[in-house]
């Protein structure tokens, strides 16, 4: 339920109303709500403030844009001219480079994402969680894991999530590596899950890997270490920010090897110390109060 004073208009994705009926929408609110707001944020779609910003500029009213993809175009520099501030999480997002841009917190809910009482943490127990598509690189995770079997080391993987139809053979592909290897017994593939039950599957297991690209903030990375998993990332935008043994480079034998001592009981305690200041630094109280000193 959304509180009294948080009104919605739609404009139309659950009618399934097509891009031209999207404009016009936009264009009927800007009208029919004219004069009821003093600031605009804009969410991940610089659209908006390439159809609207000009109305907004005339009117005087500041927009802020939070845009964290690595790549950007003439649009976005015309989105940004728009823009009052800019908001990401990532060193590496496009926007990072301009004067207005103002680093983000990526905003867990650390109330929900937490050990859940009762579960047990697997041993030996590795998991990725998020929508299957080739920007995870989950190939890497399946190499890995197959030559951590191959050298007789304890380990099994969890892959947590569902496909865009576009990504259907990226998914087949990696259904056939695991079956086709010795690693079939220990590799589990678990359609996707919402928000709420994901700090049970973070709480039954030791190691969470994120393979996404530079330039990008998965929030899955901080979801698992708020909730107990270790997270092992190769995304060099987020190096500095945790413990030296979660960050690896893309190769699958380095991989192989930083699984192994994430695994090791004696050094996950020293991660846990660091991990909850890297997950104290990224929470939604933390991004609320930043959000409303900057947009003051």
């Amino acid at each position: 339920d959304l509180p009294k004073n948080v009104t919605v208009y739609s404009l139309g994705k659950e009618n399934k109303v097509s891009h031209i009926g999207y404009i016009i929408n936009l264009y009927k609110y800007l009208f029919l709500i004219r004069g009821s707001y003093d600031r605009v944020f804009v969410h991940m779609n610089e659209e908006y403030v390439l159809l609207a910003g000009l109305y907004w500029k005339i009117f005087s009213i500041p927009v802020y844009m939070w845009r964290n993809h690595k790549d950007g175009s003439l649009l976005t520099h015309i989105a940004v001219f728009f823009s009052t501030k800019l908001f990401c999480t990532s060193t590496d997002s496009f926007t990072a480079k301009f004067s207005k841009t103002v680093i983000m917190p990526a905003g867990i809910d650390t109330s929900l994402f937490r050990p859940v009482p009762g579960v047990v943490r697997r041993k030996y127990s590795v998991c990725m969680v998020g929508r299957i598509a080739p920007i995870k690189h989950i190939e890497l995770a399946l190499s890995a894991i197959n030559n951590m079997i191959s050298s007789g080391e304890q380990v099994s993987l969890t892959i947590v999530g569902s496909y865009l139809e576009r990504d259907r053979i990226y998914y087949e592909s990696l259904k056939k590596l695991a079956s086709e290897s010795t690693i079939a017994s220990y590799v589990q593939f678990v359609d996707g899950v919402s928000p709420d039950k994901l700090p049970e599957i973070y709480s039954s297991h030791e190691v969470c890997l994120n393979f996404t690209d530079s330039g990008s903030f998965d929030k899955t990375i901080v979801e698992a270490a708020s909730c107990g998993a270790i997270p092992l990332i190769s995304n060099k935008s987020l190096k500095k920010l945790v413990p030296e043994y979660c960050f690896v480079e893309p190769d699958t034998k380095m991989i192989a090897l930083a699984i192994k001592r994430l695994l090791e009981p004696h050094e996950q305690i020293e991660i846990h110390k660091e991990l909850e200041v890297f997950v104290n630094s990224q929470s939604l109280s933390g991004l609320v109060k930043k959000l409303l000193i900057e947009m003051k």
